[in-house]
């Protein structure tokens, strides 16, 4: 017996030895908040799930972000903390890592292993989702390419839906700032990055914000937002929109808006009708306050997003967070003052109302017919195509290239891009790149992504394509310029050449814009 037991302890001992080398091995690092231990991954570090702000439950519901309490020991950061509450979409090609959640604010970290680095640039990630879906863990958004290249990649979370974005009287009367809940939840993250960066490496004042889709239009928010000014240098916008006239128009805190639209806190009352409060004060609030997470949801999602505009208001001009649309703030130059990026896809999302061809261009007015050649119309155009083609054209191709040029006219250095690039298998398929196909590219993740327009049977140009997408914008986070490391040149945007960098088949290629004639005959209906 005692023969056995010196052999059990014996066996045994190699696999304690092991748990506990693994324990010192894994990467502790302290921040403002306590220690958390990350995980390695080659010639890296990755801390996931970390809090920047308090969980908004109960009592904190519906108001701006609180401290995150501190905590005592050594907190675990190797699993995605939970993402915002939200109807789950029904096809998802991209999944979410991590259980739903109202306590949902928390950010992940890729950085170098070694500590020896300091002073690195930082590029933080903002998903989309039309406000409404979305998060920071699917795997198309993995950080390791950033990082593997000297950048410390930080990701976030931020509340969604009416969580994100809702105006009631009582919130009105309670003092804090109101409505845009999402927006202080991304300020909320940029300022812990401000305090905690430098501990894995980063230099706070480097950081580079960039987001697609409804993330493009937060970029756009936090430009024209003065309270997120020096938070960040540089920006990139994917797919952001910037028109007034976009697909998710700007509310009035308070007053209705153009063509009698409600303002925020009219669909804040709405929406409490509709969930069976009755009242406007802080009795109602506290309903509101208790109804469950689902309720508030609602089954709001992309898919249900216009069914339920009498509800949900999305972005809301108060006055402190947001003082004007984005459009305005780039007119006026009142944006910061910071190097650009901004692009859109070749077959991006939109749509141009009307049964026939003639109801589509009845807009372009005088200049209907000119805008017909313009985009090629023939007899023979099907509706459909001609609507996708001016509808993607006036919703986000357009307001890319407003972007590009008011921040160059602004005096900043503005770089613009298309994304053309469909995969071999698809091209018969597909007119163009369709809305986010370019994630996987800009994060070199189409090899274990199953998001994109790629295909299973990837060729070799799809991969050299995402090497160099994901370097240029390494480039632009480290400098606030996309060009080096032998990539082909991409000129500054201006006005007077109007050019672009287009990610084609053929790889990434620097022209004047092919579509400068139709948006040039679709800004005039912008205005």
């Amino acid at each position: 017996m005692k023969f056995l037991s010196l052999l059990s302890i014996a066996l045994l001992l190699p696999l304690a030895m092991a748990g506990s080398a693994s324990e010192i091995t894994a990467p502790i690092i302290k921040i403002a908040s306590g220690e958390l231990r990350g995980e390695t991954r080659g010639d890296l570090v990755i801390f996931k799930g970390v809090p920047f702000a308090a969980p908004p439950l109960g009592d904190f519901r519906w108001r701006p972000p609180q401290p995150v309490q501190l905590w005592k020991g050594v907190r675990s950061a190797t699993e995605f903390g939970n993402e915002c509450m939200q109807a789950p979409p029904v096809e998802n090609s991209n999944p979410l890592l991590a259980p739903l959640s109202e306590d949902c604010l928390y950010l992940n970290v890729w950085a170098s292993r070694d500590h020896k680095h300091s002073g690195l640039p930082v590029m933080v990630w903002i998903h989309g989702g039309g406000f409404v879906n979305g998060g920071s863990s699917p795997p198309a958004f993995d950080g390791t390419h950033f990082a593997e290249q000297g950048i410390v990649f930080v990701s976030i979370n931020y509340r969604l839906g009416r969580f994100g974005f809702f105006a009631f009287p009582a919130l009105t009367q309670e003092g804090s700032p109101v409505g845009n809940y999402a927006f202080m939840d991304q300020i909320a993250a940029l300022k812990w990055v401000q305090q905690n960066i430098a501990a894995f490496g980063g230099d706070p004042q480097r950081v580079t914000i960039f987001g697609e889709s409804a993330g493009g239009m937060s970029v756009n928010a936090l430009l024209s937002s003065p309270k997120a000014r020096g938070l960040f240098v540089r920006a990139v916008i994917e797919s952001g929109a910037g028109r007034e006239n976009g697909v998710i128009p700007t509310r009035s805190l308070d007053h209705p808006g153009p063509n009698n639209q409600p303002s925020a806190v009219q669909i804040g009352i709405n929406f409490a009708r509709s969930a069976g409060i009755d009242g406007t004060d802080a009795a109602a609030l506290v309903a509101l306050r208790n109804l469950p997470a689902e309720e508030i949801v609602n089954g709001l999602s992309m898919m249900t997003e216009g069914q339920q505009r009498n509800t949900f208001s999305g972005p809301i001009i108060d006055g402190s967070m947001i003082v004007s649309t984005v459009e305005g703030a780039f007119k006026n130059c009142q944006q910061a003052k910071v190097p650009v990026m901004v692009g859109a896809n070749s077959a991006d999302m939109g749509l141009m109302p009307g049964k026939v061809i003639g109801e589509i261009f009845a807009p372009f007015g005088a200049d209907a017919d000119a805008a017909q050649r313009a985009f090629g119309v023939t007899p023979d155009s099907p509706v459909a195509k001609v609507s996708g083609e001016v509808g993607r054209a006036k919703l986000m191709v357009e307001p890319a290239r407003f972007i590009a040029q008011q921040t160059a006219d602004c005096g900043e250095p503005s770089y613009e891009f298309r994304f053309s690039y469909v995969a071999t298998p698809l091209r018969e398929k597909l007119a163009g790149a369709p809305h986010s196909s370019e994630i996987p590219y800009v994060f070199d993740t189409i090899n274990n992504s199953k998001w994109g327009n790629f295909g299973k049977d990837l060729t070799p140009e799809g991969p050299a394509l995402a090497h160099q997408m994901n370097a240029y914008w390494v480039n632009f986070g480290k400098t606030g310029d996309p060009n080096g490391g032998g990539l082909p040149n991409w000129p500054r945007f201006s006005t007077k050449d109007d050019k672009l960098m287009n990610f084609t088949q053929n790889g990434p290629t620097s022209e004047i814009d092919p579509w400068a004639e139709r948006l040039n005959l679709v800004e005039k209906i912008q205005k």
